[in-house]
């Protein structure tokens, strides 16, 4: 089954190349560009993954994890947050607030981000899996 990504990133270039890198990877990815859209379509419907940055016009990256995680219905959804501000202090809020990951953009190719996107789904699925 194709997994349902939403991506919240608001430099419209990096927004499509992504988008465009996700599809080929086989997700089928819903692209919004400010923090309110994007919270509102993380409310209104379900995704397997949400890829989020962390500046973006409206409500920035740590709010809107902050509000998926306090609402039933997306509290559970992986959230990899997707910056490029690498500062310990906001990596390690994002990993407090549930992030299961964090990547700094400039660090890799789109085709990379989809590889990290995938080992973290992976490792998110094995203990479900490995349970008895």
């Amino acid at each position: 089954m194709t997994k349902k990504v939403l991506l919240i990133e608001d430099d419209e270039f990096i927004r499509d190349l992504y988008k465009r890198q996700l599809d080929i990877g086989g997700f089928f990815t819903y692209a919004f560009s400010n923090g309110n859209d994007g919270l509102k379509a993380a409310q209104e419907n379900r995704y397997d993954l949400i890829l989020l940055d962390i500046m973006l016009p409206g409500m920035n990256g740590l709010d809107i994890l902050r509000n998926i995680r306090q609402n039933d219905a997306t509290k559970n959804t992986p959230v990899i947050m997707l910056s490029n501000l690498g500062q310990d202090a906001v990596i390690k809020e994002g990993f407090t607030l549930g992030a299961i990951g964090y990547l700094i953009k400039a660090s890799f190719t789109p085709d990379q981000i989809v590889q990290e996107i995938n080992k973290l789904l992976e490792q998110q699925a094995e203990p479900q899996s490995s349970s008895s």
